[in-house]
C-alpha cells in the first residue's frame, strides 16, 4: 500500500471521468467486511468477555451502518440531490464523522487494555452488552444522519457549491484531525500490542492514513485519481482485519479437527485393547478352569465308588488346588500387565506413525516456527507393538523437542526425524545425551527414532 501510495501522489489531482458504480462497490464491499469482522469479533467477546473486544466490534458495525447513508445521500446517485433529503455538505461530513469516529473507538479499545488484563466475570449474559453495543451503533448512525440532513445548513461548508472541488483549507484541517487521531492510534497500538489482533490494527491504522492523506490532504476535488485511490485504500482496510479472523478461525478448527482425530485414535487403541486384554484373560483362564472341573468331577467319582478310592480323590483334589493357584498366577501376571499399561501387540510402519505424529504436531510447529526436515529411511521392519503407545512415544520426543527450542532466538529453530536401523543386537536407544548434546552446541536438533 506504501509503495501504492507513493506512485499514487504524483497525480493524485488527475481528473478522472466520473464513475457512478464505484461509490456503491465501496459501500456494500466496507458494508459485507465490516459486518461480517462485526459479527466474528462480537463471537470472540461471548467467549472470552473482554471489553477491547467489544469496543473494536463496536466500530466495526458503526462503520458497516455508517456507509449506508453515506451512499444513500451521494449526490446524483441515486437521486439528484442523493435520497433521504440530504444537502450537499451531508455526504461529506457523514464521511468525515465516518473516519473521525473510527480511529477514536480504536483509540478507546486500547486504552481499555490496561483494565481489561482479564476476562470480565460478570454474571450477566454476554449477549446483553452485545445488544446494548448494537443498539449504540445504530443509535449512533441514525443521530448523525439526522444531524447531517436536518443541520446541513449549519455545517461548515466542505464541498464547493458545484458539488466537485472541496474547501481546501476545510478539507486539510479534518484530514490533519483524523490523520492525528489514526497516528496516535498506531503508535498506542505499537507501545501496547499483545495479539496477532493487535498488528493487523496497526496495518488498518496505516491504510487509514493512507486514504485519508490521498483522498482529502492532497485532492481538491472528487473524482480525481487522489480521490478514487483513497477509498481503495479504505477497501483494503476493510479487508485485513476479516482475512485475519477468517485464518485464525480456520486454525482453530484445523486444531480441533487433529485433537478430535486423534481422540478417535485413542478410543480406537483403546478398545483394540481392551478386546486383546479380554481374549487374553479368557485364552489363560480356560485351561486351569477347565481342569479344576475335571478334576472336580474325578473326585466326586472317586469318592461315591464303592469303596471310595480316597487316595486318587486326594490326588485329584491337590491337582484342583494346584490348578487354583495357577490361576491366581494368572490373575495375577494380567493384572501387573494391565497395571503397566500393556497393549495388543501389532505390527506397525514406523515411517507412517512418524508421519502421522508430525500432522498431529502441525500446528505446535509452525506457532513456535520451527521448520521439519524428515529422513525416513526404506525398509524399516515393522514394530510389533500398540499404535496407541508408540504414538504417545513419537508424541513425547518431539514435543520435547518443540519445548526444548521454545527459548531459541538468535538462530533459526530446526528439528530433523530420522528413522534408521540399529545393526547388532535389538536395544533401546537412549537419545537423551544426544538432545542435550545438540541444544549446548545450538545445531540441529535430532530426534532418532
Amino acid at each position: 500500500m506504501l509503495v501504492l501510495f507513493v506512485v499514487t501522489l504524483r497525480y493524485v489531482n488527475v481528473p478522472l471521468p466520473r464513475i457512478d458504480a464505484f461509490v456503491p462497490i465501496h459501500a456494500i464491499t466496507t458494508l459485507i467486511n465490516d459486518l461480517i469482522t462485526a459479527i466474528l469479533l462480537f463471537s470472540q467477546y461471548s467467549i472470552e468477555r473482554r471489553r477491547t473486544l467489544l469496543v473494536i466490534a463496536s466500530g466495526y458495525l458503526f462503520t458497516a451502518l455508517i456507509v449506508i447513508p453515506w451512499a444513500l445521500t451521494f449526490p446524483g446517485l441515486f437521486a439528484p440531490t442523493g435520497l433521504l433529503g440530504p444537502g450537499l455538505q451531508t455526504t461529506a461530513w457523514l464521511y468525515t464523522t465516518w473516519h473521525i469516529g473510527s480511529p477514536l473507538i480504536l483509540l478507546v479499545a486500547v486504552l481499555l487494555k490496561d483494565t481489561d488484563s482479564k476476562p470480565s466475570e460478570s454474571l450477566s449474559s454476554p449477549l446483553v452488552a452485545i445488544g446494548l453495543s448494537i443498539a449504540i451503533a445504530i443509535a449512533t448512525v441514525c443521530g448523525l444522519t439526522w444531524i447531517t440532513i436536518a443541520g446541513e445548513q449549519f455545517l461548515p461548508r466542505i464541498v464547493q457549491p458545484d458539488g466537485i472541488r472541496l474547501n481546501q483549507v476545510l478539507a486539510s484541517s479534518l484530514s490533519g484531525l483524523i490523520m492525528v487521531l489514526s497516528g496516535g492510534a498506531l503508535a498506542l497500538l505499537w507501545m501496547r500490542r499483545r495479539s496477532v489482533l493487535d498488528l493487523w490494527l496497526m496495518v488498518v491504522c496505516c491504510a487509514w492514513l493512507l486514504e485519508t492523506a490521498t483522498a482529502t490532504l492532497f485532492v481538491g476535488a472528487r473524482y480525481e485519481l487522489g480521490w478514487y485511490a483513497g477509498r481503495s485504500f479504505g477497501i483494503a482496510a476493510t479487508f485485513i482485519v476479516l482475512l485475519v479472523l477468517l485464518s485464525e478461525t480456520l486454525i482453530l478448527y484445523a486444531s480441533l479437527a487433529r485433537s478430535i482425530a486423534r481422540q478417535r485414535n485413542e478410543r480406537q487403541a483403546r478398545k483394540i485393547a481392551m478386546d486383546a486384554m479380554a481374549a487374553s484373560i479368557v485364552h489363560e483362564i480356560n485351561q486351569p478352569l477347565g481342569a479344576m472341573i475335571t478334576n472336580a468331577e474325578t473326585g466326586l467319582i472317586l469318592l461315591k465308588s464303592t469303596p471310595p478310592d480316597l487316595n486318587e480323590a486326594c490326588s485329584a483334589f491337590d491337582d484342583i488346588v494346584n490348578d487354583g493357584r495357577r490361576m491366581n498366577e494368572i490373575v495375577g501376571g494380567i493384572r501387573s500387565m494391565f497395571k503397566k499399561g500393556a497393549r495388543g501387540q501389532l505390527l506397525q510402519d514406523v515411517n507412517e506413525l512418524v508421519q502421522e505424529t508430525l500432522k498431529m504436531l502441525d500446528l505446535d510447529l509452525r506457532t513456535y516456527g520451527i521448520s521439519v526436515r524428515t529422513d525416513l529411511s526404506n525398509g524399516i521392519p515393522q514394530l510389533s507393538g500398540d499404535r496407541g503407545q508408540l504414538q504417545q512415544v513419537f508424541l513425547n520426543l518431539i514435543s520435547n523437542a518443540i519445548e526444548a527450542m521454545s527459548s531459541v532466538t538468535d538462530r533459526a529453530r530446526n528439528l530433523q526425524v530420522r528413522t534408521h536401523v540399529v545393526q547388532g543386537p535389538c536395544a533401546v536407544v537412549d537419545e537423551a545425551a544426544l538432545c542435550a548434546r545438540s541444544m549446548a552446541y545450538g545445531r540441529v536438533l535430532r530426534v532418532v527414532a
